[in-house]
């Protein structure tokens, strides 16, 4: 049976969660439904085609952190993936994932806020397709980035994608931080070798168009 699991929030940088409330994005879920969601796609192409270009594999372990109720995972265990984690700070998203692939064994849900988030092993992929930008202050992003070095495994895969530096100024009543993909490599660092960086125009279940810039890498230090 799948695993559900809380690692004790506020167990991890204390002082540094998120200011946005669990109820928020709960609110959001319940209110227009989660094929609704301006980042919804029912098949994750560049996400697919970014980890098959860094040579991912379904030996790999992947976490999808902000997955909530992303198709993501659903792909990933076609294709054979024995080890995956989906970690949202949304209970309404994640059951709804739960309840569209009936609790496979492979896959461990994590109901957290993940800055408060304590990681208790690594993983050898970590992939967030739209979480960062959320995240607007220093304080936040240095926490933020902080948390991925703890869970990352050494070699470890890192894919993002966030609104570009000329996308939406906020999002699902939320303040963004945008970045370019230059913005991106270096915020993840010299420790990250980038293999692959594209900007798409992403187009909503409403039809309207914005700009993500994707950057996708391999950890070159434990």
């Amino acid at each position: 049976m799948a695993r559900v699991t809380s690692e004790g929030a506020g167990a991890g940088l204390a002082g540094h969660t998120a200011s946005v409330s669990a109820e928020h994005w709960d609110g959001r879920y319940e209110s227009i439904g989660e094929q609704a969601v301006g980042w919804f796609e029912s098949r994750p192409v560049v996400s697919l085609e970014l980890l098959a270009a860094l040579g991912v594999s379904p030996s790999d372990s992947v976490i999808d952190v902000g997955g909530g109720a992303s198709r993501l995972v659903d792909h990933l265990l076609a294709a054979g993936h024995q080890d995956l984690t989906v970690l949202d700070l949304s209970q309404v998203a994640v059951d709804a994932a739960r309840r569209r692939l009936g609790e496979p064994s492979a896959v461990t849900w994590l109901v957290e806020d993940v800055l408060a988030w304590a990681p208790s092993r690594q993983w050898d992929v970590w992939h967030d397709r739209m979480l960062l930008h959320f995240l607007v202050s220093d304080e936040q992003r240095a926490a933020y980035l902080s948390i991925l070095r703890q869970a990352l495994a050494h070699r470890g895969a890192v894919v993002i994608c966030t609104f570009a530096e000329d996308g939406p100024e906020v999002c699902s009543a939320l303040p963004v931080r945008r970045y370019s993909l230059e913005e991106l490599a270096t915020f993840l660092g010299p420790d990250v070798e980038i293999v692959e960086s594209r900007r798409i125009m992403h187009t909503t279940p409403g039809g309207v168009e914005q700009p993500h810039c994707w950057i996708a890498g391999r950890r070159t230090a434990a």
